[in-house]
């Protein structure tokens, strides 16, 4: 059931804001490939990735897409790439497909990650 809402959530984002998708997609590809164990749900419009814990989810927006971290205030920033004041969340914001590179998005993925694990 999980599966197919998060079907359900690409292919709106692809048939409402292709230039999302792409980014969507890749993101998503990195989140799952970075580590065993990841599971995925549809949650607060977005896609919500856990393991041990929730540690990251991807959300499309009229004008951007962002990676949201659900203990982003305590993960280094070593690229300055982290938005928000919160006392818990961080996000980066991604416009383009290239904006996962420049803003080291794996990078950060895989501490959240180690994060979720320890």
């Amino acid at each position: 059931m999980t599966g197919n809402r998060v079907q359900a959530l690409l292919d709106e984002v692809r048939d409402h804001r292709t230039d999302h998708f792409a980014i969507v997609s890749r993101v998503r590809e990195i989140v799952l490939r970075s580590g065993a164990a990841i599971s995925e749900e549809v949650k607060y419009g977005g896609i919500l990735f856990s393991a041990r814990a929730p540690f990251c989810g991807v959300f499309s927006y009229a004008g951007h897409v962002t990676l949201e971290f659900s203990e982003g205030a305590a993960l280094p920033d070593r690229h300055g790439v982290l938005l928000g004041q919160g006392k818990l969340r961080r996000h980066i914001k991604l416009l383009t497909v290239s904006d996962i590179d420049d803003r080291h998005v794996a990078d950060y993925v895989a501490l959240a990650r180690q994060a979720a694990d320890a």
